[in-house]
């Protein structure tokens, strides 16, 4: 057995000293909430892997990794808009109705205005496309949870810790969600899938700076693409778009 008058001075530390020792979670939790390479890694890794589909199955693995972040960084959730409702079936049913109400407005309105192809060129396989019809289903609530929760709620977070809380950071943290969120749409969707996302960052965006919460959007999110998705498969995208503007 070790005698302990022999320790040596390296070998004791007075327990002020023991206490200021970061435990290694500690740091790592440090590490991801801070602007450092890892903070910054974490940060490229979330935002390049976003959905990943496999074998026709969309997996949101950017979200899931999002999640993991929280937990690491030790990070609250509400940081991230992840705040219970005040009524469950409130957020729900505004959700349902918003992102109904959106979608339509989308399709009549803004994209003929801003010149858009009336047929999604991207998604038109779908139309009538009853094999694909389940997977589609699922992608479209996937993203619901999957974007919202990446291009809201988490990169809100990050950039939150940048540039601050006020009018004018927030502002300018929806300008470049809603940048980031429409160029991610670009390589499946081109042009017109960034005007129409862009569009739409900066009105989730807006309504998530203004509540801070994130449920509702994430099914207004859901609601809106199994509208469009509803409006592909029964072959509607044309008659719908020329409502107003024959």
């Amino acid at each position: 057995m070790r005698d302990k008058s022999k320790q040596s001075a390296e070998d004791f530390k007075f327990p002020m000293e023991k206490k200021s020792l970061p435990a290694p979670d500690d740091r790592l939790a440090a590490d991801l909430r801070g602007f450092g390479p890892p903070g910054i890694v974490a940060i490229l890794i979330i935002l390049f892997t976003g959905n990943i589909t496999v074998a026709n199955v969309v997996l949101p693995v950017g979200a899931i990794l999002v999640l993991l972040w929280v937990r690491w960084s030790h990070t609250p959730w509400k940081e991230i808009g992840y705040v219970r409702p005040k009524s469950w079936i409130g957020s729900l049913v505004t959700g349902l109705i918003f992102g109904i109400a959106f979608k339509f407005l989308m399709k009549v309105i803004v994209m003929p205005l801003l010149g858009a192809d009336p047929i999604n060129q991207a998604y038109h396989y779908l139309a009538g496309n009853r094999a694909m019809l389940p997977a589609a289903l699922w992608a479209m609530i996937v993203a619901g949870f999957g974007e919202e929760t990446v291009f809201r709620g988490y990169m809100f977070e990050r950039f939150g810790k940048l540039f601050g809380r006020s009018k004018w950071a927030k502002v300018l943290i929806v300008l470049i969600t809603s940048l980031l969120f429409g160029l991610a749409h670009y390589a499946n969707q081109g042009l017109t899938g960034v005007e129409q996302a862009m569009i739409t960052g900066l009105v989730f965006g807006t309504i998530f700076a203004l509540t801070g919460r994130i449920f509702m959007l994430m099914v207004a999110h859901a609601a809106f693409d199994l509208t469009a998705l509803a409006i592909i498969y029964r072959g509607l995208e044309s008659e719908i778009a020329h409502l107003i503007f024959k």
